[in-house]
């Protein structure tokens, strides 16, 4: 089913579809000095994979700097650093500024878990050009993800209709189809990746970005994560402090909080970005085309996915866009503004019985391809939350919690709450209840909230300035809508964020753009 936990990549992925339609703890370097001191053979970007989303090669970016991509080396398990291996594939774009001039490499993680960072990077690279001027700009496909040694679970025609299950059940037998539908999809990870599962944590993933920093030939590792890639981050700071250069985390997870109150949170979020979208639609000069108030708009969605559930409507043949499509689609819109017209666009057209463009919307999140196959980013995304989260909920357990779900958001309550079942059965214990992100020794880190952000809310950033430690965390607010801070082009964000990064200007605490 499908888990809307902190993601960034599947902007990138919607926009594609939507345009044609270390050491155990302490901050000690590798002990592995063999793989610390591999050699990376940078050689011109090969086509996506179709774990990774698939496409073309990565252009070059206005100017001609072209995309250049390697693979490294790293310990399969992190507690046996001289056993196997697997491969982590990296991209990386050159420092376009004067040599003198240039820092370093700048890590990203755009979230997920489950994002490829080879194709997103390439899809957001101008909008880093800024930074571009002193560092070379760099992300990887974490492990489990893409061709990182990536997850599979089921196959492309599997996944078609597992993604067409009913994710709010509404009596017994739609609960224990979920149930075993979810059951299904978890023993095929185990079967296809089963070697690979337990070690997809995010501190493994953090060990890997320090070997990382070393192969780069950096002393300092400098960051910026997105979404997930703030728990990354917060990780990483955590297990070691020392090594911390510069670090950005935009759109935070909030780290203080268990799998279940995330997801609460979620709903909450969802529903504050639904009220927002139909507030804004209803606001404007023209006549919003989905409803005549606020109210109506939302009133409208909700009969739309009732009328779902019982008869879905033709969408992208032989797939019709039933309830959880439409949810999932819907949600999906709400994590840009700039998707907002969109989702304006497949509501009419869905209340004129066709589902194409929801169900467009719902492909994106899921990481399909628009020649039916998936990325990976669905498996990834259960592997490595399921890897970290300790928590195994049951139906019975959901179906107790519903009332609160609800009362969060009517909309996305029910589908949020039983999200919660997709680590049931999973074939690796979890690690903890909630990272530990203390980095008490660290440098400063900017850590940025968005009021208007459906998938990591606003209050996620306060709290992890606050976990980092006293004087770590800077938080700064960022009063828009959407997904993130920075990629909304607000020049305060930016000034900021590029200030701190490129010159070491750290932002007032508590500093407020709008």
């Amino acid at each position: 089913m499908p888990n809307l936990k902190a993601r960034a990549t599947v902007l990138a992925a919607t926009v594609a579809l939507l345009s044609s339609t270390a050491t155990a703890c302490g901050g000690d370097d590798a002990k592995d000095e063999d793989l610390s001191a591999q050699k990376l053979n940078w050689e011109d970007c090969p086509a996506p994979a179709p774990s990774e989303g698939g496409g073309e090669a990565p252009s070059p970016l206005p100017g001609g700097a072209e995309w250049q991509c390697a693979t490294m080396k790293a310990p399969l398990d992190w507690d046996k650093p001289k056993g196997d291996t697997l491969d982590i594939a990296l991209i990386r774009v050159a420092a376009s500024g004067e040599k003198d001039r240039r820092i370093g490499s700048l890590v990203f993680n755009f979230g997920g878990p489950g994002g490829s960072g080879v194709t997103t990077l390439p899809a957001f690279g101008q909008d880093y050009a800024k930074l571009r001027t002193r560092y070379d700009l760099v992300s990887f496909d974490p492990r489990g993800v893409g061709r990182s040694a990536g997850v599979k679970c089921e196959d492309d025609e599997q996944l078609d209709e597992y993604f067409q299950g009913d994710s709010t059940p509404d009596d017994d037998a739609e609960r224990k189809q979920l149930v075993d539908n979810v059951k299904s999809f978890n023993g095929g990870c185990e079967k296809n990746s089963g070697e690979v599962l337990p070690h997809v944590r995010t501190t493994d993933a953090a060990r890997d970005m320090d070997l990382m920093r070393q192969v780069l030939g950096d002393d300092k590792l400098y960051y910026f994560g997105i979404s997930y890639g703030t728990e990354l981050g917060g990780v990483y700071a955590h297990l070691f402090p020392k090594k911390v250069g510069r670090a950005v985390f935009d759109a935070v997870v909030d780290p203080t909080e268990t799998a279940e109150q995330g997801s609460l949170g979620q709903a909450e979020g969802f529903q504050l970005a639904l009220d927002n979208f139909a507030d804004d639609c209803t606001s404007k000069v023209d006549d919003c085309p989905v409803g005549d108030t606020a109210q109506d708009v939302k009133d409208r969605i909700a009969k739309l996915l009732k009328d779902l559930d019982a008869k879905p409507l033709p969408a992208l043949p032989p797939r019709e866009l039933t309830q959880t499509a439409a949810t999932n689609g819907i949600a999906q819109a709400l994590y840009s503004k700039d998707f907002w017209p969109y989702l304006t666009d497949g509501l009419e057209q869905a209340y004129d019985g066709d589902g194409r463009i929801l169900m467009t919307l719902s492909d994106a999140m899921n990481g399909r391809n628009q020649d039916g196959s998936y990325s990976n980013m669905q498996a990834a995304n259960v592997s490595i939350n399921c890897a970290d989260d300790k928590a195994r909920y049951t139906a019975d357990y959901v179906e107790e919690k519903l009332p609160a779900f609800r009362e969060a958001s009517p909309l996305f309550g029910d589908y949020l709450a039983w999200g919660m079942v997709g680590c049931t059965d999973w074939a690796v214990q979890g690690a903890a209840d909630h990272p530990d992100v203390s980095a008490s020794d660290t440098p400063p880190i900017v850590v940025i909230g968005n009021t208007g952000d459906p998938a990591t809310p606003y209050e996620g950033a306060k709290k992890m300035a606050q976990a980092l430690g006293e004087g770590v965390g800077v938080e700064l607010t960022y009063k828009g809508q959407g997904h993130g801070a920075y990629d909304s082009k607000n020049k305060c964000v930016r000034d900021a964020v590029n200030g701190y990064l490129l010159d070491g200007t750290v932002p007032k605490a508590g500093t407020v753009c709008a």
